[in-house]
């Protein structure tokens, strides 16, 4: 285990310590140790950065759009140079595997900011017809100014690209919180996008935790807009405390999947796994409910068992790791309160369940299949968040399109069947933003808009390439007369 170190706050192009004085130690879900220090930062830094920022707007928001790109490509370039770095950290901090969900994490990172640098060189103005034969009338995409862009911990430079890479392009300047569960990943890739020689202000990166430096920065006059990627019930939190900001919520979700009876029943169980286990089920869109026609229930149940017995826990620097540690206590809380709730309302514990014996923290989880979950059990209506396949009956196509829309959540769905009919049957009723249709839940491309279907409680906005893009900014109308123009 490498030395801990101290890591500094990014505030106008510098690295400071915050004002209080204080830190906060880092410890590692992996081994228990610390791993790093962040600076405890103050009201008074918050104000030093949304005035950096304001300054750096008002010339970055004017740099030609291909000078914008080209950082872009700068920034994917220094991300690719810290590669391995970020990787480790990721797994130290976070608990992902290292081969297997680490790496591919970074690089999916640096991709974002290539696709956002020939994204925006794609926004293009356009001249509406005018009914006065004098006028001519134009629209001109326009960045909002000052975002705050306050991310998670499960996915901690992935998640913050898909909106920094779209937003920095468009020529928004980002104050960047990264979760104070996972800060110093996020405070890596800042230094690794300081490599690019960006404008100062441009960037800014201080993280802590949403009730303090979360707070200070959605409800601050100085701050235009605000993109956030989380739970619900903060994501509620931050549009009360946001006033009339502009708002870019992804918020969470259960991921239900359905078996038809028609379905490749040993893919469709291999698949449906891995959108359980995946990031230990600590993924927005990860499956965890499972909704199976009644026909091939039981052979369903014995394929799930199977895989779920494939699964190798452990630590994530071991290549023959498939799945690390839950990232925090909360996390693993929540999974033993839904656990025993669906239990006591009549499920089936089939396997796991528990936290693992014999490693260096009590956050290894044991993959966990439960079968017979009923409608009114938390699973049915909440997000889990941990490495669980909660398995529940329909009893027809109609009822399995009830039993997936019960909850309140509507970001991804999967389902898998032999039939295009029956795919569009389902895909006409299912109240979800996405839909995954003989693949696994987790499956997005960065460039495919992703997010909430409306009415739901999964966000709204669309995280995935120019969609973001297109959220970060808004939309100028210019009228020009002719009558007393010269030249």
């Amino acid at each position: 285990m490498p030395e801990a170190r101290h890591y500094k706050l990014l505030i106008n192009g510098e690295w400071v310590d915050g004002s209080t004085g204080e830190e906060v130690a880092v410890h590692s879900p992996v081994t228990g140790e610390i791993i790093g220090y962040y600076p405890k930062a103050s009201k008074e830094d918050i104000d030093r950065a949304v005035k950096a920022a304001r300054e750096a707007e008002e010339k970055y928001r004017l740099m030609p759009p291909f000078e914008r790109a080209a950082l872009m490509h700068r920034i994917a370039e220094a991300i690719d140079r810290n590669r391995e770095k970020l990787a480790r950290l990721k797994s130290l901090e976070n608990g992902k595997p290292y081969e297997a969900e680490a790496l591919p994490c970074v690089d999916e990172t640096a991709e974002n900011f290539r696709i956002a640098a020939e994204d925006v060189k794609r926004l293009e103005s356009a001249i509406i017809p005018s009914r006065d034969g004098n006028k001519r009338i134009f629209t001109f995409y326009r960045p909002y100014g000052v975002w705050t862009t306050i991310t998670p911990w499960n996915f901690p430079t992935l998640i913050p690209s898909e909106t920094l890479a779209p937003g920095l392009a468009a020529g928004n300047v980002i104050i960047f919180k990264p979760s104070e569960y996972a800060p110093l990943s996020g405070l890596a890739m800042a230094e690794a996008m300081m490599e690019a020689d960006l404008p100062p202000g441009i960037i800014q990166c201080i993280p802590g935790e949403g009730p303090t430096v979360g707070d200070w920065l959605v409800s601050h006059e100085g701050v235009d807009a605000i993109a956030f990627t989380g739970s619900d019930r903060t994501g509620r939190i931050i549009a009360s405390r946001a006033g009339l900001k502009h708002l870019l919520l992804e918020m969470g979700g259960n991921g239900p999947t359905i078996i038809l009876d028609d379905a490749d029943l040993e893919k469709a169980a291999e698949l449906t796994a891995f959108g359980c286990f995946y990031e230990a089920g600590q993924v927005c869109c990860a499956t965890e409910r499972i909704l199976v026609h009644k026909n091939i229930h039981e052979e369903f149940v014995e394929l799930m068992l199977e895989q779920a017995r494939q699964v190798v826990l452990g630590d994530p620097m071991d290549e023959n790791v498939t799945m690390g540690p839950l990232c925090n206590e909360m996390t693993a809380r929540k999974m033993e309160r839904h656990i025993a709730d669906a239990v006591e309302k009549g499920a089936k514990l089939l396997y796991g369940g528990k936290r693992a014996e014999g490693y260096p923290t009590d956050l290894y989880y044991e993959p966990t299949v439960i079968d017979l979950v009923p409608e009114d059990a938390l699973i049915s209506h909440e997000e889990s968040f941990g490495p669980l396949a909660a398995i529940s009956v329909g009893e027809d196509d109609d009822d399995l399109i009830r039993l997936a829309n019960i909850d309140r959540y509507g970001l991804q769905m999967g389902l898998f069947t032999s039939s295009i009919r029956r795919a569009f049957y389902f895909a006409d009723r299912l109240r979800t933003g996405n839909l995954v249709i003989n693949d696994n839940t987790d499956y997005w491309e960065p460039h495919v808009p992703f997010g909430g279907a409306g009415g739901t409680v999964s966000g709204h906005g669309r995280i995935g390439g120019k969609y973001t893009m297109l959220d970060m900014v808004y939309l100028n109308t210019v009228v020009l007369d002719f009558m007393n123009v010269r030249d």
